[in-house]
């Protein structure tokens, strides 16, 4: 069962509304799953497993799947953590829990600068 605080960014999202998610949660950040095909990501849940599934299930491929945690008190691109269960992948190369291949973290970062508002 997908939890039901997920939500699907595909468009802006402010710093206000990602602190309020966080609240909710972690405090002082949020964990996102970021595809990097479709250039959305999902937000809001306690584990990045579970935005992975929901991705997966809107059609989404893993091999473009990546999770991070955003933390909306810094600044970007600091504010963007790359630590994941779901990107320990050694089949695609990533041995760790961050994002191994420079290009990647780059299309990432791309995704949640298009869909954070920094201010």
């Amino acid at each position: 069962m997908i939890d039901e605080k997920i939500r699907l960014v595909d468009t802006k999202i402010y710093i206000a509304e990602l602190k309020e998610i966080s609240a909710e949660r972690f405090g002082d950040m949020v964990k996102a799953v970021v595809d990097i095909e479709k250039g959305i990501m999902a937000i809001g849940a306690e584990m990045h497993v579970d935005e992975e599934a929901m991705l997966l299930e809107m059609g989404s491929k893993q091999i473009n799947l990546w999770g991070i945690n955003i933390y909306h008190e810094m600044s970007f691109p600091d504010m963007v953590e790359f630590d994941s269960m779901i990107n320990i992948r050694p089949n695609q190369g990533n041995r760790s829990r961050g994002i191994d291949n420079e290009e990647t973290k780059n299309l990432v970062l791309g995704v949640v600068k298009k869909l954070v508002e920094i201010v």
